[in-house]
Protein backbone atom coordinates (compact mmCIF):
# COMPACT_ATOMS: atom_id res chain seq x y z
CA UNK A 1 0.00 0.00 0.00
CA UNK A 2 3.07 3.05 0.95
CA UNK A 3 4.59 2.39 -2.63
CA UNK A 4 1.13 2.84 -4.35
CA UNK A 5 0.16 6.06 -2.63
CA UNK A 6 3.90 7.42 -3.50
CA UNK A 7 2.85 6.51 -7.18
CA UNK A 8 -0.56 8.30 -6.56
CA UNK A 9 1.26 10.97 -5.24
CA UNK A 10 3.32 11.14 -7.98
CA UNK A 11 0.38 11.29 -10.58
CA UNK A 12 -1.43 14.24 -8.46
CA UNK A 13 1.73 16.30 -8.40
CA UNK A 14 1.95 16.11 -5.09
CA UNK A 15 5.56 17.51 -3.79
CA UNK A 16 7.94 14.59 -2.94
CA UNK A 17 11.45 16.02 -4.10
CA UNK A 18 11.81 14.64 -7.57
CA UNK A 19 13.40 17.05 -10.09
CA UNK A 20 11.56 17.27 -13.57
CA UNK A 21 13.72 14.70 -15.18
CA UNK A 22 12.62 11.74 -12.84
CA UNK A 23 8.82 12.91 -13.87
CA UNK A 24 10.03 12.75 -17.33
CA UNK A 25 11.38 9.10 -16.71
CA UNK A 26 7.72 8.03 -15.23
CA UNK A 27 6.04 9.70 -18.12
CA UNK A 28 4.46 12.29 -16.46
CA UNK A 29 2.84 14.52 -17.88
CA UNK A 30 1.96 11.59 -20.08
CA UNK A 31 1.06 7.89 -20.43
CA UNK A 32 2.65 7.63 -16.49
CA UNK A 33 -0.91 9.64 -15.70
CA UNK A 34 -2.66 5.87 -17.37
CA UNK A 35 0.35 3.87 -16.17
CA UNK A 36 1.11 4.41 -12.66
CA UNK A 37 -2.78 4.15 -10.84
CA UNK A 38 -3.00 0.89 -13.53
CA UNK A 39 0.31 -0.51 -11.58
CA UNK A 40 -1.60 0.51 -8.23
CA UNK A 41 -4.49 -1.29 -8.93
CA UNK A 42 -3.04 -4.58 -10.21
CA UNK A 43 -0.98 -4.72 -7.17
CA UNK A 44 -3.37 -3.82 -4.65
CA UNK A 45 -5.52 -6.41 -6.20
CA UNK A 46 -2.98 -8.87 -5.97
CA UNK A 47 -2.11 -8.37 -2.77
CA UNK A 48 -5.39 -8.79 -1.85
CA UNK A 49 -5.37 -11.72 -2.81
CA UNK A 50 -2.77 -12.92 -1.19
CA UNK A 51 -5.81 -12.98 1.92
CA UNK A 52 -6.62 -16.07 0.11
CA UNK A 53 -3.92 -17.91 1.39
CA UNK A 54 -4.76 -17.24 5.20
CA UNK A 55 -8.52 -17.43 4.99
CA UNK A 56 -11.18 -19.69 4.26
CA UNK A 57 -12.74 -18.16 1.38
CA UNK A 58 -8.83 -18.40 -0.47
CA UNK A 59 -9.89 -22.92 -0.13
CA UNK A 60 -13.47 -22.94 -1.47
CA UNK A 61 -14.46 -21.23 -5.07
CA UNK A 62 -17.01 -17.86 -3.82
CA UNK A 63 -20.81 -18.51 -4.88
CA UNK A 64 -20.80 -15.82 -7.39
CA UNK A 65 -18.43 -17.85 -10.10
CA UNK A 66 -20.77 -20.08 -12.25
CA UNK A 67 -20.05 -23.96 -12.47
CA UNK A 68 -17.25 -23.51 -9.70
CA UNK A 69 -19.70 -22.23 -6.71
CA UNK A 70 -18.75 -24.07 -3.70
CA UNK A 71 -16.53 -26.68 -4.77
CA UNK A 72 -12.71 -26.60 -3.23
CA UNK A 73 -9.74 -24.80 -5.07
CA UNK A 74 -7.30 -27.00 -6.47
CA UNK A 75 -3.97 -26.51 -4.44
CA UNK A 76 -1.94 -26.14 -7.14
CA UNK A 77 -4.49 -23.44 -8.97
CA UNK A 78 -3.49 -20.79 -5.39
CA UNK A 79 0.17 -22.33 -5.32
CA UNK A 80 1.84 -22.03 -8.95
CA UNK A 81 0.60 -18.15 -9.06
CA UNK A 82 1.33 -17.42 -4.99
CA UNK A 83 4.97 -19.33 -5.51
CA UNK A 84 5.40 -17.13 -9.04
CA UNK A 85 4.34 -13.92 -7.78
CA UNK A 86 6.52 -14.87 -4.82
CA UNK A 87 9.74 -15.40 -6.91
CA UNK A 88 8.71 -11.85 -8.66
CA UNK A 89 8.01 -9.70 -5.65
CA UNK A 90 11.41 -10.85 -4.02
CA UNK A 91 13.10 -9.96 -7.47
CA UNK A 92 11.83 -6.85 -7.83
CA UNK A 93 12.58 -6.32 -3.84
CA UNK A 94 16.22 -7.45 -4.85
CA UNK A 95 16.10 -4.90 -7.51
CA UNK A 96 15.02 -2.22 -5.82
CA UNK A 97 17.91 -2.29 -3.29
CA UNK A 98 20.47 -2.72 -6.31
CA UNK A 99 18.91 0.45 -7.89
CA UNK A 100 18.71 2.59 -4.96
CA UNK A 101 21.68 2.00 -3.75
CA UNK A 102 23.41 2.48 -7.34
CA UNK A 103 21.15 5.28 -8.92
CA UNK A 104 22.41 9.05 -9.82
CA UNK A 105 17.90 10.08 -8.73
CA UNK A 106 17.47 14.10 -8.50
CA UNK A 107 15.58 13.66 -5.66
CA UNK A 108 15.94 15.54 -2.41
CA UNK A 109 17.27 13.75 0.73
CA UNK A 110 13.97 14.05 2.08
CA UNK A 111 12.32 12.78 -0.90
CA UNK A 112 14.81 10.00 -1.32
CA UNK A 113 13.98 9.09 2.32
CA UNK A 114 9.66 9.09 1.74
CA UNK A 115 10.37 7.03 -1.07
CA UNK A 116 12.58 4.39 0.57
CA UNK A 117 10.26 4.32 3.44
CA UNK A 118 7.23 3.65 1.18
CA UNK A 119 8.89 1.26 -0.92
CA UNK A 120 10.62 -0.91 1.88
CA UNK A 121 7.34 -2.90 2.71
CA UNK A 122 8.03 -4.09 -1.11
CA UNK A 123 11.32 -5.57 -0.39
CA UNK A 124 10.17 -7.96 2.45
CA UNK A 125 6.53 -8.68 0.41
CA UNK A 126 8.63 -11.48 -1.47
CA UNK A 127 9.51 -13.64 1.28
CA UNK A 128 7.02 -13.37 2.81
CA UNK A 129 4.52 -14.54 0.54
CA UNK A 130 6.82 -17.18 -0.15
CA UNK A 131 6.06 -18.25 3.42
CA UNK A 132 2.50 -17.94 3.21
CA UNK A 133 2.55 -20.15 -0.15
CA UNK A 134 4.49 -22.82 1.82
CA UNK A 135 1.86 -22.53 4.68
CA UNK A 136 -1.02 -22.64 2.29
CA UNK A 137 -0.01 -26.05 0.70
CA UNK A 138 1.22 -27.61 3.73
CA UNK A 139 -2.37 -26.47 5.31
CA UNK A 140 -4.03 -27.77 2.42
CA UNK A 141 -1.64 -30.81 1.85
CA UNK A 142 -1.25 -32.26 4.98
CA UNK A 143 -3.75 -35.11 6.08
CA UNK A 144 -5.93 -34.40 9.41
CA UNK A 145 -8.34 -36.38 11.52
CA UNK A 146 -9.46 -32.59 12.38
CA UNK A 147 -12.21 -31.11 11.31
CA UNK A 148 -12.01 -29.54 7.73
CA UNK A 149 -11.79 -25.56 8.10
CA UNK A 150 -13.47 -24.85 4.93
CA UNK A 151 -16.26 -27.47 6.05
CA UNK A 152 -16.48 -25.63 9.32
CA UNK A 153 -16.24 -22.15 7.99
CA UNK A 154 -19.26 -23.25 5.10
CA UNK A 155 -21.83 -23.60 7.59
Amino acid sequence: MPSALWRLAVVLDIPLGLAESEYDAMRIPGWGYLLLPLLCAVQETLAFLTLGLVRPWGEVWPQWVPGLRGRRIPVPAAVIPAALGALACTVYGALFLWTTLHADMEITPWGEWVMNICYIPMVAWGPLLAIATVHYYQRRTRSTTHEDPVAAFAR
